[in-house]
């Protein structure tokens, strides 16, 4: 997978890289019972790199919606 560089922190939401799309998925469920999070519904491959990635965003400054 791509290394996650300053760039990618500059801009807003999270990028998660995983080895497949239950991890991605699952990894952001655990994210959204901690924090205000507007969820991703699908993950995306790079063609002839391995894993996936998932773009959400999220408020650590909020709590999530009860």
């Amino acid at each position: 997978m791509k290394p996650i560089n300053e760039a990618h922190v500059a801009q807003p939401g999270l990028e998660i890289a995983a080895a497949d799309d239950e991890t991605a998925l699952a990894i952001q469920e655990l994210l959204s019972a901690r924090c205000a999070i507007a969820p991703a519904d699908r993950t995306t491959r790079e063609p002839g790199e391995p894993g996936v990635r998932l773009r959400c965003f999220l408020d650590l400054r909020q709590e999530p919606d009860a």
